[in-house]
């Protein structure tokens, strides 16, 4: 399979993409699917309890759907609760009528796009309970969501078949919300790295401090330690001036 680093990428490719499968699934796969997607890496049993510890954790069940409402808090239940009632009726139409309107949606008739809108709202819910206790809070979820099916359609065009358009709907909401998540791990990512570096930087001015029985200044810190001034003062910035070792005055 390569190198280390392209057996890394590929593991991480192959977790992200039953991990879609599964939410396409209703959020379940089974270990054989698990088993037979990794086959080629060879996995030691303690290394596939980790890929299904991942898999849990990401409100994926193995062999059995997950209960929808578990990673649920208070908060976010009666939000739910509030949601579902305002929407309540919206949408109440037969097989035959979804098609029509459904049809009618694929041939651009903006009242038939509106009314498809309020069809699959009931659908968005659902879809946002996979994602729970991921970083991301359920009303920004289903917000994510309204937003992909409004913007979805009025791209019916796309497919051709209007028995496509469950499949194709859900799809553009799935790929709003991971994408959400996502943009949340990167910003708790970031926020660690810059509690890091502040800590890194007020650590060595303290250090420095006691040694010098002074404050130090930007320079001497540059000078000790062979960092660019710049993530200094990006540390300092970040801390909002308040590293207590470092003087300011210089």
């Amino acid at each position: 399979m390569g190198t280390l680093e392209n057996k890394e990428v590929e593991f991480a490719k192959t977790l992200e993409k039953i991990t879609r499968n599964a939410r396409e699934n209703g959020n379940v796969i089974s270990e054989d699917q698990i088993k037979e997607a990794f086959e080629e890496f060879d996995l030691a049993d303690s290394q596939l309890e980790m890929v299904y510890d991942y898999l849990k954790k990401h409100n994926v069940g193995i062999g059995e759907q997950p209960d929808p409402d578990e990673y649920l808090s208070d908060e976010e239940k009666n939000y739910l609760d509030e949601y579902l009632e305002s929407i309540q009726g919206l949408g109440d139409v037969t097989d035959g009528q979804k098609e029509g309107i459904t049809i009618s949606a694929m041939a651009g008739d903006i009242n038939a796009q509106n009314q498809l809108i309020e069809i699959y709202l009931k659908m968005v819910p659902d879809i946002a309970k996979m994602y729970a206790e991921q970083g991301v809070y359920l009303e920004d979820l289903i917000g994510e969501g309204n937003e992909a099916l409004i913007k979805g359609v009025k791209m019916l065009e796309a497919i051709e078949a209007p028995s496509e358009a469950d499949e194709f709907l859900a799809k553009l909401m799935m790929d709003a919300m991971e994408e959400a998540v996502a943009e949340s791990l990167d910003e708790d990512a970031r926020g660690q790295k810059a509690v890091k570096q502040v800590q890194e930087v007020a650590d060595r001015a303290k250090e420095m401090a006691e040694s010098l029985r002074r404050k130090v200044t930007v320079e001497e810190l540059v000078q000790e330690t062979g960092w660019d001034e710049e993530k200094i003062l990006e540390a300092i910035r970040m801390s909002g001036n308040k590293i207590e070792d470092i003087d300011y005055t210089e």
